[in-house]
């Protein structure tokens, strides 16, 4: 089966009439909706919302931006000082997006979305400009097709669709199914490229709670309905991680199925996932205590934390603990003294033994103080 070709065919039709079968119920924040021109909002398809979790001043990337409804939600938040680009396929959806983009920058007092022609298992090469190029170079031969190919990586390499590390969100509304399963790795991989250090991915997309049979997955209306390319439950969570991502959590799991095919049912899920877990382990003398609820948990490298112990981490994992999703769980304990990390020596990462307070404080901290302030006559907490 010809997977992408099902892909445009179904949804360039459906950027020119309304399809209620490729999308899901979806509550969107109606004041980011009043300024997005109706033809958007009706041709646009998705299972969730991941413009939520987009914050003010940021760059985002939108995978399968369609006729680019989250794009310009994205605008609005994300403010003047951000940048929204948007990334599809087809130019059908490409067309609507781009005619209204101008429409929606005018509502809003600012231009701060654009739109480009790339795959996003690809996000290396600018089908735009690749196209300009064979439109004054065709192809008619298989030495025009080697050379096409050659021009292909060139634009990879000198005019990138979206640059490494340049990006601190990318967002996808029920898009990433849409990938034949041969490329979802490499896909998963350009997300994690395109990310700055620190930066993270909001997924919502549709998963199944059964593996899809293989006569499902040879349907191509199925394919494009969003079915047959379902990812399993566990299988998307595990795509982030084998990519380098950490941090990888479920945000939102629909309750109720958005289809049931014999007996499978499909619903939406909105996962995070964050970049930056790579790096060299350097000793700093710095702890992290895992506060709780659970008894003990295990971080994605495999290393076990009771709670209420103090443990020996690495600069770069405690400066990953201090930051989201972990900051509210553990309590991250500075060396009363810094080590300088051009001094610092290497630390092994493959177990976190108990630290001692002192290893911290300092084998010769001695100091003794009076009580502190707060425990004093009306300090407010005896």
């Amino acid at each position: 089966m010809k997977t992408e070709s099902a892909v445009k065919e179904r949804y360039a039709a459906g950027a020119q009439a309304q399809e209620a079968a490729l999308c899901c119920p979806v509550d969107y924040d109606p004041e980011y909706l009043k300024v997005i021109p109706t033809e958007v909002i009706e041709r646009d398809y998705g299972c969730g919302d991941p413009s939520k979790y987009v914050r003010a001043g940021e760059t985002v990337l939108d995978l399968g931006a369609g006729t680019g409804k989250i794009c310009f939600i994205a605008s609005q938040v994300v403010g003047p000082d951000g940048k929204v680009i948007g990334v599809d396929m087809t130019d059908d959806m490409l067309e609507v997006a781009r005619r209204n983009a101008p429409v929606v920058a005018e509502k809003i007092g600012y231009s701060n979305v654009d739109f480009r022609k790339g795959r996003i298992q690809d996000l290396s090469l600018n089908l735009d400009l690749l196209e300009e190029e064979l439109k004054e170079n065709p192809i008619s031969d298989a030495n025009g097709f080697v050379k096409a190919e050659e021009l292909a990586d060139e634009l990879r390499s000198t005019s990138p669709l979206v640059e490494s590390d340049s990006v601190d969100v990318v967002v996808s509304n029920c898009v990433l199914n849409l990938v034949s399963k041969k490329n979802r790795r490499q896909m998963f991989e350009e997300i994690h490229r395109v990310l700055k250090r620190g930066g993270r991915a909001v997924i919502s997309d549709i998963v199944c709670d059964e593996e899809v049979p293989e006569e499902l997955q040879k349907d191509p209306q199925l394919w494009s309905g969003c079915i047959s390319g379902a990812f399993g439950e566990q299988e998307f969570l595990q795509a982030f991680e084998d990519a380098g991502f950490y941090g990888v959590a479920i945000l939102n799991l629909d309750k109720e199925p958005w289809q049931t095919v014999k007996g499978i049912e499909f619903r939406s899920m909105t996962v995070v996932a964050y970049k930056g877990k790579d790096g060299i382990c350097l000793e700093a003398n710095q702890a992290v205590i895992y506060k709780g609820p659970f008894k003990k948990v295990v971080d994605d490298d495999g290393h076990t934390m009771e709670r209420g112990y103090r443990y020996a981490v690495c600069d770069k994992t405690w400066q990953m603990f201090k930051r989201e999703p972990y900051a509210d769980h553990f309590e991250c304990i500075e060396p009363h003294e810094k080590v300088p990390l051009e001094n610092a020596e290497l630390f092994d990462c493959s177990n976190f033994p108990i630290r001692h307070a002192r290893e911290t404080k300092g084998q010769s901290y001695d100091a003794t103080t009076e009580a502190s302030d707060c425990c004093s006559p009306g300090g407010g907490c005896c």
